[in-house]
Formats: structure tokens, sequence, C-alpha cells
């Protein structure tokens, strides 16, 4: 079931998107190029992430998913691992409790088997202590990959003897609480998703920022969504189909 409810997409998309999907690249760069450890530059990059949750609850958005640690990330320097994990903790301890007092509900989405247990636990508090709020609602990837989203599914579905259909495959998906995203943010110049939200992106709008993530701030997000605010969104129709009506020009009324 899904934590917020939404009717079919319109053609011509919301001013805001409902949905906001973020891969949060840089912060390594950002880093070095301040003859700083890497993991200082994710340390700024949390930083960044909190302006964004305000700026996207603030703005009206009502769902907000970042890719903070992909299934691919494991093949990073041990020691920028284990700083990532750490943050992590440290994050969630220090940024949950504000988090709930503003109304967000942080759902971590991704493969749990290969995190210690202290970390798990930190997850599970997070979203204990905020799955009653509304305001907005926080993803949090970590170990996910799109290609392990869509395996996984296919397995539950298989173990339990059940067709694999669009739908049922789509029910069965990490992501199934809320709906797809409207607007795929990737920042730090890359014009890629990475593995990311690969089923969930399908008709999602693309935004490629140069910024360093730790250097993406509400300034950079209005862009994205000055963009996204432009973008006619078809869904395989056409303009003259999702053109609402022009009304009809009526000549002088003659007495």
């Amino acid at each position: 079931m899904s934590i917020l409810r939404s009717s079919p997409p319109a053609a011509a998309g919301p001013a805001v998107p409902g949905h906001v999907a973020i891969v949060m690249d840089g912060n390594g760069r950002w880093a070095s190029r301040r003859f700083l450890p890497r993991v200082a530059g994710h340390r700024q990059g949390v930083e960044s992430l909190r302006h964004c949750v305000h700026a996207c609850a603030e703005r009206g958005v009502r769902v907000l998913t970042v890719f903070a640690f992909s299934s691919e990330n494991w093949q990073r320097p041990a020691d920028e691992v284990s700083g990532l994990m750490d943050l992590l903790v440290r994050a969630l301890a220090r940024e949950v409790p504000q988090m709930h007092r503003d109304g967000v509900r942080l759902h971590c989405v991704g493969d749990r088997k290969a995190l210690s247990e202290k970390v798990c636990k930190s997850l599970a508090q997070a979203e204990a202590m905020t799955a009653g709020n509304t305001r907005l609602v926080l993803n949090i990837c970590f170990n996910y990959g799109g290609r392990w989203d869509i395996a996984q599914a296919a397995a539950a579905l298989a173990a339990r003897g059940e067709p694999i259909t669009e739908t049922s495959l789509h029910e069965a998906m990490a992501m199934a609480h809320v709906p797809d995203p409207d607007l795929l943010i990737r920042t730090g110049g890359e014009q890629r998703i990475s593995n990311f939200l690969l089923w969930q992106a399908a008709y999602s709008e693309l935004f490629f920022s140069d910024r360093l993530w730790p250097d993406f701030d509400e300034a950079a997000l209005d862009e994205a969504l000055a963009a996204y605010a432009r973008r006619e969104r078809r869904f395989g129709k056409t303009s003259a189909q999702v053109q609402p009506p022009q009304p009809q020009s009526r000549g002088p009324v003659v007495a």
C-alpha cells in the first residue's frame, strides 16, 4: 500500500513534481578539490541533503528519494566504505529527531543483508520514529540497485507462485509504497542514471546539473523544478492529445 496515494499522472504535469529523485553525485570530487579526505565530502553532502529535504517540503514536493549508497559502492576503498557506514549511523541519530518534528517520514530502501547489525538497527529506529508522518516521504536508497530491485521482486513473485506481470512486478518492488518519480536529478556533471530506479524512472523527466552535490543548494533545486515545469509530459500520447482544449472564440452578438 502506498504511503502517499496519488491519482494517475496528468498529461501536462503539475508545476511542482510530486516525487523528486536525486543521484547525489560529486561528494568525493568536492573534497579532493579542497585537499580533504573523501569522507569530508560525504559529511558536507549530508548538510546539502538536510537543506534539500527542507526545501522540497516547503515547495510542495511529497516524496524525495535519494541515492545514498549503491550496491556497486562496496568496490570503493575500505576506509571510505567504513566512513560512509559510520556517517549514516551518526547522521540518523542527529537528523531524524528534527525530521520527525518537521513531519518527514523516513523510509530506507535497499538490501540490508550485507549491512551491520548497528546500521540495520539505526535504520529501523529511524523508520519507527517517523512512521506516522505525512508531510514528506524521504526514501534513502542504501545498498540499493535498480537491477537488484527488479530481481528481488521477480524472485518474491516466483517464490509465491504468482504470475509475473507488469502490475505484479511493480507491486513487489522495494519502491512500491510511493508513486514513480516525476523528476530525476543527477548532480556532478555526469549524464547517466547509474542503476538507480531503472523500473520506476521509465517516464521520469531527467535533469543533469554540473554542480557537485555539496554545492547543490536551493537555487539549484529551483532551477531543476523550473525546468520540470516547462516540460510537456505526454506518456506516449501526442502533444495535441495532452493539451487542454482551447475555448472557442465567439463573434459579436448581433441583436
